[in-house]
């Protein structure tokens, strides 16, 4: 094992004959992960990919801010705030993260629980569904404005249809010729992307804290009930939306397939998905959303795949510069796969608003 864990997790108080049990944990892309266990409490430690979130420090103030105000609200329940949501460890001296020669390093209370990458049953996705609700109720009176940025513009859908168009008008990799039905299709949605944003603008949807990741495995789920038992990876909590975190879960978890299957027959959004999931998050978080909000919830799935399919586009006419690519036309048959997606949750609005209604 790598010197520097030790030398960071002295930072923590911990000694390395103390730490027992230290090895690689999980199969994150971003952050390096690994589990421990001092005098039979066990620990996560992350060393924070610092080529992505530049600002450590920023992240982890947003990190503490919003699990130490979810903790009050946990212990007001009768919770457990321990396991209901994380807990990350101090320093010796008061801090949130070591951050020096070492690298980026945090530690956290480990949480006994697991996590799915595809939903077997419709009942792990209403359970997913809540904890993501919850997750939202709870933190529907936070200042979501004393967040810091961590990635700024992430959702903001005209911000990335701009790019589309600057890449467009540049052609960097000569590939424009190849891809005339994709942007003919991403135009016609021009005047559609700024939804979500004329709502903050209005005042008609609110500034929240939004999670920005909300696979389905960054929920924990009980080992035997399959019950959510928190939201995990808050790396990207600021300030936005939670249309954003509905509509990206959807466009994950509602797929009938993977977001990279070139076979576009295959790609649909499966009602039951949206309906389970739907029926879990909204029994949580109804109380809360305004009429607005519960208006633009269906179209909240089709924004969010389309700027998703966007973002592919972007990348693959600029010449795969941002998303990792294992062949050269990767970047284009996600975009299609994303485009036949949000083609289909359009056919399908009307029917998912009635749903939500019937709730």
């Amino acid at each position: 094992m790598d010197e520097k864990i030790y030398l960071a997790l002295a930072e923590y108080g911990f000694k390395k004959e103390d730490v027992k049990e230290l090895a690689p944990y999980g199969d994150g892309l971003i952050n390096n992960t690994y589990r421990f266990v001092v005098n039979g409490t066990a620990y996560l430690m992350q060393k924070i990919n610092t080529a992505v979130f530049k600002n450590p420090e920023g992240l982890m103030d947003n990190f503490v801010g919003v699990t130490e105000y979810l903790k009050k609200i946990i212990i007001a329940n009768g919770g457990n705030p321990e396991r209901d949501t994380l807990t990350a460890i101090k320093t010796l001296d008061g801090k949130n993260l070591v951050n020096n020669e070492l690298g980026a390093y945090r530690v956290m209370l480990f949480i006994d629980a697991i996590s799915i990458n595809v939903a077997e049953r419709a009942e792990q996705l209403c359970s997913v569904g809540a904890c993501f609700g919850k997750f939202q109720n709870m933190l529907a009176d936070y200042p979501a404005d004393t967040l810091f940025e961590v990635i700024p513009d992430f959702h903001n859908t005209p911000k990335r249809f701009e790019n589309l168009e600057k890449a467009i008008k540049e052609n960097i990799a000569g590939r424009l010729d190849s891809v005339a039905a994709e942007v003919e299709y991403a135009l016609t949605m021009k005047n559609r992307v700024s939804a979500v944003i004329d709502g903050f603008r209005d005042g008609s949807v609110p500034l929240r804290v939004s999670h920005n990741d909300t696979k389905l495995n960054n929920v924990l789920l009980d080992k035997e009930t399959y019950e959510g038992v928190c939201v995990i990876d808050l790396d990207t909590v600021m300030p936005g939306s939670y249309l954003y975190d509905y509509g990206d879960a959807l466009r994950f978890a509602g797929n009938n397939t993977i977001e990279d299957n070139p076979d576009l027959s295959q790609v649909y959004l499966d009602f039951e998905k949206f309906a389970a999931f739907t029926k879990g998050y909204f029994s949580e978080v109804k109380s809360v959303l305004t009429e607005r909000e519960i208006e633009l919830l269906p179209f909240a799935v089709e924004l969010m795949t389309f700027e998703c399919g966007i973002r592919f586009l972007t990348d693959y006419l600029n010449g795969d510069t941002y998303f990792k690519t294992r062949y050269p036309e990767h970047n284009l048959v996600r975009a299609r796969n994303q485009f036949k997606l949000s083609q289909d949750i359009d056919s399908k609005l009307d029917k998912m608003a009635s749903f939500i209604a019937s709730l």
